[in-house]
């Protein structure tokens, strides 16, 4: 594949699949996690807040239809996109009962000129009748499901309080492969204990499963998280810009060159954010992974191929 940048960008996919620009928009669909809800834990995840990653937006009572409106709106007006995915991001997005899950992706679906779903969710929530009625939809339309797996070692699984293990992904994926569904997994960088060559070994390791997408996180600090109080106790370092960029060149170089890579880092919302502060400094910090791509003369997939 040749791309005009030195990795396969989710615009550059979209825009080969649609032929137009194309815009995820995010849905808070008001579910829970079990993580949160007392089946696993009450604490979540320890970088994870009460927001859970989300808009708030089901909480100031906006529809989903309400939000997708908003968001075409929005995306339209500032990137001139003509189609859209429903991005059900906010907690864990197959966790409620089939019917609920129905209705939330149908009336997305019923939106006009949104062309398919991502579905975020836990890889321990997936049940067979959910990847079903997932298949159904992928027919005829684009659906991703987006696993979040954080990490390949169940030692740093365990350390996050994640609530499973990497079988869970590895079960999930296998489940979900062959169905019609795109499969992204979610890795950050940074996690405690995690030296580089384990995070690197995430990379080698999700190469071989046959994954069509992936999103790299930075780990950063929000407030009201366990996360937090290990850094106030100076009990974790938060990696520097450099350090994170280093570490995705690198993992990016381990990936086969077919896999999207939907996103290269997070976004923190400033409010919340104790630090690192370059965590705000997104348009740097993909600027300067380009940058180091070029300078090194490598790109994603040149280590697969040796």
């Amino acid at each position: 594949m040749i791309h005009s940048r030195r990795y396969y960008d989710l615009n550059t996919y979209f825009r080969e699949r649609f032929g137009c620009r194309v815009q995820k928009i995010t849905i808070d669909a008001g579910l829970s996690c079990p993580n949160r809800d007392g089946t696993l834990s009450t604490g979540g995840c320890i970088y994870c807040n009460q927001q859970g990653s989300g808009t708030g937006a089901h909480g100031r009572g906006l529809s989903i239809t309400d939000q997708l409106v908003a968001g075409k709106t929005a995306m339209s007006r500032r990137y001139g996109a003509k189609k859209f995915i429903a991005y059900f991001q906010s907690f864990t997005n197959t966790y409620a009962p089939l019917e609920r899950l129905s209705a939330m992706y149908g009336e997305a679906l019923a939106i006009a000129d949104v062309v398919g779903l991502s579905v975020g969710t836990r890889p321990d929530c997936i049940r067979p009748e959910v990847i079903d009625l997932l298949a159904s939809y992928a027919k005829d339309r684009l659906v991703w499901i987006e696993y979040g797996l954080q990490s390949a070692h169940d030692s740093t699984l365990a350390r996050i309080n994640r609530g499973h293990g990497f079988a869970a992904f590895e079960n999930a994926v296998a489940a979900t492969k062959n169905r019609g569904i795109r499969i992204c997994a979610h890795v950050i960088l940074g996690l405690p204990g995690e030296t580089r060559e384990m995070m690197l070994d995430t990379a080698r390791i999700l190469s071989g499963m046959g994954i069509d997408g992936i999103k790299l996180h930075l780990l950063y600090v929000v407030k009201d998280t366990v996360l937090a109080e290990w850094y106030r106790k100076g009990e974790y370092r938060c990696l520097t810009q450099q350090e994170y960029v280093d570490l995705v060149c690198e993992f990016l170089v381990r990936l086969p060159e077919n896999v999207v890579i939907q996103r290269l880092t997070g976004d923190p919302r400033k409010d919340e954010l104790i630090a690192p502060e370059w965590a705000l400094e997104k348009g740097k910090t993909l600027n300067l992974i380009e940058k180091t791509l070029e300078e090194r003369g490598i790109r994603q997939g040149m280590a697969t191929k040796v």
